[in-house]
């Protein structure tokens, strides 16, 4: 039987989930897996890139440029709105109509990853699972209405830790909630930002669908997932 524990980085509350499995017991095996949200759990560029050009009509500005386009994927809202503002004269009022705006019509726009629930499976048969992420209010909304609320024990965003990522807070946050050591984890995400996180937080980064990363393991679908925790469980891997 494989044990491990799957955190997913996606931006809301943090959030627990009681449980008596303690798969940590034996350390040969991997005890935790960690995901990113947009990009990995997701795609979820159209929504995101729909979000902030709405934004930007409603304040006169030109729609994002490809180069932004980039950066909005992996940084939180606040870093992304003062990135496509950059010499706006009234940003708190940027932040106020972001604050007030509703962002449910887009979650319909994120398209979830193919064989993801699969993998969310074949881990839950022994593992834990947790979700962290640089997304801030919506995330909660957008595991409602995908329907993956209940498949993860902890939830960590940006909103919860006073430095997002790169900095290696929520993932200290989530090996302190389980007692777990960096080497005890692996980290799947899919931009420059996850893998500085995962390096900043000493842990072995899986960079997803994106072979340009500088990464420990590549995973290009979720339907190879079980055969890479096999072979890491089995120490098949270095």
């Amino acid at each position: 039987m494989i044990y491990c524990l799957i955190l997913l980085a996606v931006g809301g509350p943090g959030r627990r989930r009681p449980c008596s499995r303690q798969p940590w017991r034996n350390d040969t095996l991997i005890k935790l897996v960690a995901f990113d949200c947009d990009g990995v759990l997701f795609d979820s560029l159209q929504a995101n890139i729909a979000f902030y050009n709405a934004i930007l009509a409603h304040f006169d500005r030109p729609e994002l440029s490809p180069e932004a386009v980039d950066y909005i994927h992996s940084h939180t809202v606040a870093e992304s709105l003062e990135h496509i503002f950059q010499g706006f004269l009234d940003l708190e009022a940027v932040a106020r109509f972001t604050r007030g705006f509703d962002y449910s019509p887009f979650i319909a726009m994120m398209i979830e990853e193919p064989h993801l629930r699969e993998f969310l499976r074949f881990l839950r048969q022994s593992c834990f699972t947790a979700l962290a992420t640089n997304r801030t209010t919506t995330t909660r909304a957008v595991l409602l209405y995908h329907g993956l609320t209940d498949d993860f024990d902890l939830v960590v965003s940006a909103q919860d830790v006073s430095r997002p990522k790169p900095h290696p807070e929520s993932f200290e946050r989530i090996l302190e909630h389980f007692r777990l050591k960096p080497a005890d984890a692996i980290y799947i995400g899919d931009s420059r930002v996850d893998e500085k996180f995962a390096a900043n937080a000493g842990v072995p980064f899986v960079a997803y669908r994106n072979r340009e990363l500088s990464a420990d393991y590549y995973l290009d679908s979720f339907a190879a997932g079980p055969d890479l925790i096999r072979d890491l469980t089995r120490g098949r891997l270095p």
